[in-house]
């Protein structure tokens, strides 16, 4: 894919969504010297979260599945975009995306955080090409808030 950012993300069929409103006490994004980061980011689509519950693989009512975290996970990356978005106003400033961290609501015996995870790794890499590979961390946690499958956080050098 060529193009600017936003370019990309619309040849991927998506659009930066408004920053989403913080949940408590916080910003959404903070800048210090050439870096952002943001908050935590839901995959809150117009304010709502189109998913709840752990991430398993059982199919038990009130789970999500591995496939459909990613899919949420990738949500959360472009919230997350949205975010830095509203702090640096041109993407193309972007030099680095240089960490992600991803935690994902995991039933007991789901081990499989690093593929959710990679939802978000991989919307990262297609929007920003070399600048988006990045270190990461995938975290099990028993719960998120307002009953997330997943949420992610992104640390964004700029020019």
């Amino acid at each position: 894919m060529s193009g600017t950012c936003e370019q990309r993300l619309a040849q991927l069929g998506l659009e930066l969504p408004e920053v989403a409103r913080p949940l408590a006490a916080y910003a959404p994004a903070v800048v210090t010297g050439s870096y952002v980061y943001t908050a935590g980011q839901l995959p809150l689509v117009s304010g709502s979260l189109p998913a709840t519950g752990v991430v398993s693989e059982s199919g038990a009512e009130g789970t999500v599945s591995p496939e459909r975290a990613a899919e949420l996970a990738e949500r959360c990356a472009l919230n997350a975009i949205a975010a830095v978005k509203s702090q640096i106003e041109v993407l193309e400033r972007v030099r680095r995306v240089v960490k992600v961290t991803g935690f994902v609501a995991s039933a007991p015996d789901f081990h499989g955080q690093p593929a959710v995870v990679d939802g978000a790794s991989t919307l990262l890499g297609r929007v920003f090409g070399a600048a988006g590979v990045h270190a990461r961390s995938a975290v099990g946690v028993s719960v998120l808030p307002l009953n997330s499958p997943v949420e992610v956080e992104l640390i964004v050098e700029f020019a």
